[in-house]
C-alpha cells in the first residue's frame, strides 16, 4: 500500500510501509554499532534539473550500474545525526546544523543543494514512521545516515548530473564504550589545504582506513592526525574533533579548511563558554600538549562527534612517549563529564533546551495515514 502525502506538509512524499517489521528480531540490551538496520529509508532523486519522486520505502539493496559514476570517482557524500525520546516522542539534535553542512559537503563536491525543508520533512517523517526503533537506554539512540551520490552511468572524470539522496537509520549504544587509546601519526596525512578535508565525503574515510587499522592492530583505538605540511599541529581522530583541557583552559584545534566543522564541536563551544571556561579555538602543537603532560598541566583530552559524543583519552602515543592522562570520573575529567552528562540529559528532555537545538518528528501526518496495524510482525 502506498500513501501520498499532501496534508500539513510542504513536498507530496509517497509513503510505502513495510509489510513486516525486523524489530522483534533485536536484542536492544546488546546493540552492534552500525550493524542493526531499521524498516524505512527516505529516498529522493536529482533529474539534473530538480528533486524529483520524493518517497519512503521499506529499506532494501539499490540496483546500480557497474558504470556509476560515484563508483569510479568518489561523489559521495553523507551526514550522521541522532534522534531520542522525549516523553516517547521522537526527537532530533540540531539536524538543521546537519542539513546546511551536507550542503557544504555537497558544494565542494559538485554535487546539487538539497532544499533544506524537504531533507527535513523526509527526515522527520522517516523518524516517526520508525520511532519503535529509538531505543531509550542511556548513551542510546538511533543513528540516522543521510546520504547523496552520483547516479550517471558513463566512464569519463566529469561530474555527474543525476544524484540519489537518500536517508536511513538504525538502534546504536556506545560508539566507544571505555576510553581510547590514541597514536600520533607523522607519516600519513588525512587532509592537506585547499583539499577535501572540511567536507563528509566518502573518500576522506577511504583514506584514513590503513593508517587506523595499523594503529589497531598495534594496540591503538585511533590516530591522532597531523597537519599535512609541518606535521605539528594537531587536526582531528578518524571518527570525531579533539578537545584539550590545559592548565583551566579548553583548547580545541582550529577548522582551517582540513578538519571536519563538528556539530558536537560547535554544541560544546557554546556550552562551555557560557558556563564561564576559557575556550581556545586556535592551532596546537604535539609538542605544546607534550609539554602540558610533562608540567602537569594537561587535565583532560577528550573526543567529540555525533556517534563518540564524548570519548574520554586514556593515553597518546608520540613517537616513544607515552603520555598517560589521569582516571576517567567526574574528579579528574570534570569538563568531558559534564559535557557529555549535560547533553545525554537534554536528548532525554532532562534539561530545558535553551539554546533551540532539538527538533520534534510529530505532527507532520505520517501515523495517522500509515496505521500501525499495517505492520505485520514477524
Amino acid at each position: 500500500m502506498s500513501i501520498s502525502l499532501t496534508m500539513a506538509v510542504k513536498y507530496p512524499i509517497t509513503v510505502t510501509p513495510a509489510k513486516r517489521t525486523k524489530i522483534h528480531t533485536v536484542d536492544f540490551s546488546n546493540i552492534p554499532f552500525g550493524k542493526v538496520i531499521s524498516d524505512h529509508m527516505f529516498i529522493v532523486d536529482y533529474d539534473g534539473e530538480k528533486w524529483v519522486n520524493p518517497r519512503i520505502e521499506p529499506y532494501q539493496n539499490l540496483d546500480i550500474a557497474p558504470s556509476n559514476l560515484a563508483l569510479h570517482y568518489g561523489q559521495s557524500i553523507f551526514e550522521g545525526m541522532k534522534a531520542t525520546k522525549i516523553n516517547g516522542t521522537p526527537v532530533l539534535f540540531r539536524a538543521d546544523m546537519h542539513a546546511r553542512r551536507l550542503n557544504v559537503s555537497a558544494e565542494r563536491m559538485c554535487m546539487p543543494q538539497m532544499p533544506e525543508d524537504l531533507f527535513m520533512q523526509g527526515l522527520k517523517m522517516l523518524v516517526e514512521l520508525d520511532k519503535d526503533w529509538i531505543p531509550e537506554a542511556e548513551d542510546h539512540a538511533l543513528y540516522i545516515r543521510p546520504l547523496m551520490f552520483a547516479t550517471d552511468e558513463y566512464f569519463g572524470v566529469h561530474a555527474s548530473e543525476k544524484y540519489r539522496f537518500l536517508i536511513f537509520t538504525g538502534p546504536v549504544g556506545p560508539y566507544y564504550p571505555k576510553p581510547v587509546k590514541l597514536w600520533v601519526e607523522e607519516v600519513f596525512t588525512r587532509a592537506a589545504q585547499g583539499g577535501v578535508g572540511e567536507a563528509k565525503c566518502a573518500g576522506n574515510y577511504g583514506a584514513s582506513l590503513l593508517p587506523a587499522q595499523r594503529a589497531k592492530k598495534a594496540g591503538y583505538d585511533q590516530v591522532m592526525w597531523m597537519d599535512a605540511v609541518e606535521k605539528k599541529y594537531v587536526q582531528e581522530v578518524g571518527t570525531m574533533n579533539l578537545f584539550f583541557v590545559m592548565d583551566g583552559k579548553v583548547i580545541t584545534p582550529a577548522t582551517t579548511g582540513t578538519i571536519l566543522r563538528g556539530v558536537t564541536r560547535d554544541t560544546f563551544v557554546t556550552l562551555l563558554k557560557d558556563w564561564g571556561y576559557t575556550v581556545e579555538d586556535r592551532l596546537l602543537s604535539i609538542a605544546e600538549i607534550a609539554d602540558a603532560y610533562w608540567r602537569g598541566t594537561l587535565q583532560e583530552c577528550f573526543g567529540a562527534g555525533t556517534a563518540a559524543v564524548v570519548s574520554h583519552v586514556s593515553d597518546i602515543t608520540w613517537r616513544d612517549r607515552k603520555l598517560a592522562l589521569s582516571p576517567v570520573d567526574e574528579q579528574h575529567r570534570p569538563v568531558g563529564t559534564r559535557l557529555k552528562k549535560y547533553l545525554n540529559r537534554l536528548r532525554m528532555g532532562l534539561e530545558p533546551d535553551e539554546y533551540g537545538w532539538l527538533q520534534i518528528c510529530s505532527n507532520t501526518g505520517v501515523m495517522d495515514l500509515v496505521a500501525e496495524k499495517e505492520m505485520a510482525t514477524i
